[in-house]
């Protein structure tokens, strides 16, 4: 199974920037990344007009947009996916970083900063990791916000087993 990561706190915590660096050093080391963003609102990838989004809304159950470097596919549902039935259908990669999954969060590891709220949305026995701009002892690693090497490190070492 590929492990996934979960990348989570409060809003504006600085989730998405830590998940960028995470990607670039990851991808660094030659690892191939997924990432899964829980999106709880309705959205659109495609745009109207266009002849996917034509297919999409006469009815299609699946359209895929295929390029030489990228594929996109909108899928209907019936129902939404946990984060498991999502991972399944993902393939050739080592690890998932997922963001907005705090209810099936995996190996969580949370990003805190002082002047938004010291407040974590984790008991600090779900965390893997915790990632924060100021001092805090509970009994998990802790990274400072820019020490994305040293974070990596120990996922390499604990998740990757590189």
């Amino acid at each position: 199974m590929i492990p996934i990561l979960s990348i989570v706190g409060k809003s504006d915590a600085g989730k998405t920037t830590l998940i960028e660096k995470l990607i670039v050093e990851l991808k660094r080391r030659g690892y191939r990344v997924a990432t899964i963003k829980h999106d709880a609102h309705q959205f659109e990838i495609d745009h109207p007009g266009k002849d996917s989004y034509r297919h999409f809304h006469a009815g299609a159950d699946w359209t895929v947009i295929g390029s030489p470097a990228k594929l996109a596919v909108v899928r209907r549902l019936d129902r939404e996916l946990t984060l498991d039935e999502i991972a399944a259908t993902l393939s050739d990669v080592d690890v998932i970083l997922t963001e907005g999954y705090k209810r099936e969060a995996r190996l969580r590891i949370e990003v805190s900063r002082r002047d938004h709220t010291t407040e974590l949305i984790s008991d600090h026995s779900e965390l893997f990791a915790l990632v924060a701009d100021y001092p805090i002892e509970l009994g998990v690693p802790v990274f400072e916000l820019n020490d994305t090497v040293g974070l990596v490190n120990f996922i390499e070492r604990e998740v990757l087993n590189r």
